[in-house]
């Protein structure tokens, strides 16, 4: 709980400062930044989308450089096996020959690992990542293993490329807090790049936070107030991506299969606290639910095959659920 309004400035200081830290490294995508930091601070995971080549890896790395975290990178491949992410339980024999038992961790024991082409491996593999994801912990050999505190699973995938790919799986995606578009760089970003990684000498971003700060802001921002105004809105907003909602619009009634399930309000309060609070608000608006609803929602909202074919996506969805409900306020 936030006992005075210079607590208060500092986390919104301190958040200020891992964004510009940030911002050394890597060019432009001040939206992706910022959604990311949306996560790292509701505790929660994020699932990158992106053609190769915008900087998803590097952005990753350099969150977790500027967070002093534990960083552990895992390359998804069809071959990959369960155990290769999450460990395995060697035997080991003593000089009388005595023999005993140590479990080996794996990568994903780290603060902050990165699953990169996630959808390249299989679903049992996939799969391997669903109790972490949840649960913060890991079962091998009958025994359950704790991960470290603060824990983040950050996942990239190419949405153009779908040879030798196996989508992931509702219940899956549903674990991720986000869904974070990575655009392509404008001109002068893409000169700015070309400046800062072809020369001598190359940016490298500083620690500006350490896990215990973050696991503090975390705990700040959920002691954050939402009113019952707008905490109805956020139900509202959610309820509405369901088809058979009677006040859901014609494009949701007519193109959505499923809506979000009940972890997406949790998503969305959760991060429109970090929003309040990174802007140095003791309380959440409706301005924070509404952009927050995008990269929430994106990965929720189950999409009829007419819609697929005609091209039309679950943020054009989300904007006329939005409109909607700031029509009737």
């Amino acid at each position: 709980m936030i006992e005075s309004k210079e607590q208060l400035e500092a986390a919104a200081s301190k958040i200020a400062q891992l964004k510009s830290e940030i911002a050394k490294v890597i060019v432009g995508q001040e939206m992706v930044v910022e959604q990311l930091l949306w996560c790292l601070l509701a505790g929660g995971h994020a699932l990158l989308e992106g053609i190769p080549g915008l900087g998803k890896t590097m952005l990753v790395r350099t969150v977790a450089d500027t967070v002093s975290l534990r960083f552990s990178r895992i390359q998804f491949t069809p071959d990959l096996m369960p155990s290769d992410i999450t460990g395995t339980t060697l035997m080991e024999f003593g000089t009388q020959g005595a023999a005993s038992q140590r479990f080996q961790p794996g990568p994903i024991f780290g603060n902050l690992v990165l699953a990169d082409e996630i959808n390249r491996a299989t679903p049992k593999t996939q799969s391997a990542l669903l109790e972490a994801m949840q649960e913060g912990t890991v079962t091998a050999g009958g025994e359950t293993h704790v991960l470290p505190k603060p824990f983040f699973v950050l996942a990239t995938q190419n949405p153009i490329e779908q040879e030798g790919t196996y989508p992931l799986p509702e219940a899956q995606l549903d674990r991720f807090l986000l869904k974070i578009g990575v655009e392509y760089p404008t001109r002068e970003e893409l000169k700015e790049i070309v400046l800062r990684t072809t020369t001598l000498s190359q940016p490298k971003a500083s620690v500006a936070m350490t896990g215990e700060e973050l696991i503090h802001i975390q705990q700040l921002a959920k002691g954050l107030l939402v009113a019952d105004d707008v905490l109805d809105l956020a139900v509202r907003l959610v309820m509405m991506t369901h088809p058979e909602e009677a006040d859901a619009p014609e494009d949701v009634k007519r193109y959505a299969r499923f809506g979000a399930g009940p972890r997406a309000i949790q998503a969305l309060i959760a991060v429109s606290k970090v929003r309040a609070l990174s802007h140095g608000r003791l309380h959440v608006s409706w301005n924070d639910l509404r952009t927050a609803a995008l990269p929430i929602l994106r990965h929720r909202i189950v999409l009829t095959y007419e819609a697929q074919a005609l091209g039309l996506t679950a943020d054009k969805l989300t904007r006329s659920i939005l409109e909607a409900i700031e029509a009737s306020r």
